[in-house]
C-alpha cells in the first residue's frame, strides 16, 4: 500500500478489515518489530481526541516512532502555486511536505473543509498538495470529504457483530446545532457498498450526499421505515451538500430514541463521536446494551495497525 486516503487505495478491503481482526486477537507488544526504525509524522490541522491517540497508539504498537505537530496552531502554510507570499502565510507547501519528508516515513494529515467553497473542499485540495509535495506515505487522518480509518474502524465493528443473515446497516441524519462536514457520512457509505451488507441512507430533504458517495445506497426518506428491521444503526450529523454548509434543519423529531430502536431488528448503535447527548442520540440509547461507541472507538487504533503495517511493509 503506497498511501491510504480513501477505500480506493486499497486492493482488497474485506481481507484489510479482517487483518486488522486479526491484529487486535495478538498479545500487545508483539508487533512491535515491524515498524521499529520507521517514524510517522502526524499533522493535525484542526482538533483530535480519537484519530490522534489511536493513531499514535497504533504506532507505538508496531515499534514506530510518533511525532505529532498541531499544524493549525500558528503555522500558517501556503498553498496556492505562484503565490506572493507577503501577508500571514510564513511557508509555502512544498518546502513543507518536503522538509516533512526528510523526518518520517509515513506522514498523517488531518484537514477540515471550509464548508464554503464546495469545488475547492471537493477537490480536497490540501491533502492532495500534500500527497504531490511529499516524497513518502500520505495517511488520511480525515480530509474534506472523507475519513477512511474511521469507516475502517466502523467495519470492523460491524464484523465483529454481525449476524448469521445478512445484515441491514442503517446511516442516519441527525440533528446538531453546528454545520459539520460531510466526511464521515460519505467515506461510511463509499466502504459499506463494498461489504456485504444492505446499506440504506435515511435523511430530511436538503441532506442529500453528493452523488459520488449516495449512488446506488437505497435511500428511505422517513427515518421510522429506513429503522424497520434495521441490524446496525449509524447516526451522523452533515451539513447541506446542496446548500453548501448550510444548516438547513434542526428537527429534533429525527433524534435517535429508543422507540425509534424499537423498530430495529434489535439493532446496534454506533456513532463516531463525539456525540451531542440527547440532540444526537437519547441516553437511553448510547448507554443502552447495544450501543457500540465505545467498540469502534477502540476499533479506530487497530485499523490505524491494519494500514500502516501494509504501508511499512511495502517498504521493505
Amino acid at each position: 500500500m503506497k498511501q491510504f486516503t480513501s477505500a480506493r487505495d486499497v486492493l482488497n478491503p474485506e481481507a484489510l478489515v479482517k487483518e486488522a481482526m486479526e491484529l487486535k486477537k495478538r498479545p500487545r507488544g508483539s508487533l512491535r518489530h515491524i515498524g521499529q526504525n520507521h517514524t510517522i509524522v502526524l499533522l493535525f490541522f484542526n482538533p483530535s481526541l480519537r484519530t490522534r491517540l489511536s493513531t499514535q497508539k497504533a504506532a507505538i504498537e508496531l515499534g514506530m516512532s510518533a511525532m505529532v505537530f498541531n499544524a493549525g496552531q500558528g503555522w500558517q502554510l501556503e498553498f496556492e502555486e505562484g503565490a506572493v507570499m507577503n501577508l500571514d502565510k510564513a511557508e509555502h507547501i512544498k518546502e513543507a511536505a518536503a522538509v516533512v519528508s526528510q523526518y518520517a516515513d509515513v506522514i498523517g494529515i488531518r484537514t477540515f473543509p471550509s464548508l464554503e467553497d464546495r469545488e475547492r473542499d471537493y477537490s480536497d485540495f490540501v491533502l492532495k498538495q500534500f500527497q504531490q509535495y511529499a516524497c513518502v506515505p500520505v495517511v488520511s487522518l480525515e480530509s474534506a470529504i472523507r475519513h477512511p480509518l474511521q469507516s475502517l474502524a466502523d467495519w470492523i465493528t460491524i464484523e465483529e457483530h454481525r449476524p448469521a443473515h445478512r445484515p441491514r446497516v442503517v446511516l442516519s441524519w441527525a440533528p446538531h446545532p453546528r454545520a459539520l462536514p460531510q466526511a464521515v457520512a460519505n467515506s461510511f457509505l463509499e466502504w459499506m457498498k463494498l461489504a456485504d451488507v444492505e446499506l440504506v441512507l435515511t435523511h430530511p430533504e436538503g441532506y442529500e450526499l453528493a452523488e459520488e458517495f449516495s449512488r446506488d445506497v437505497t435511500y428511505i426518506p422517513e427515518q421510522e421505515a429506513a429503522f424497520e428491521g434495521a441490524d446496525f444503526v449509524y447516526a451522523k450529523n452533515w451539513s447541506s451538500y446542496r446548500d453548501y454548509g448550510q444548516i438547513l434543519s434542526q428537527d429534533a423529531g429525527w433524534m435517535i430514541t429508543p422507540e425509534k430502536m424499537a423498530l430495529t431488528n434489535n439493532g446496534k448503535f454506533m456513532h463516531c463521536l463525539p456525540v451531542r447527548r440527547n440532540v444526537v442520540v437519547a441516553d437511553a440509547v448510547l448507554d443502552g446494551p447495544n450501543s457500540l461507541v465505545i467498540e469502534q472507538a477502540n476499533n479506530r487504533t487497530y485499523a490505524a495497525m491494519a494500514v500502516l503495517k501494509r504501508i511499512v511493509g511495502d517498504m521493505e
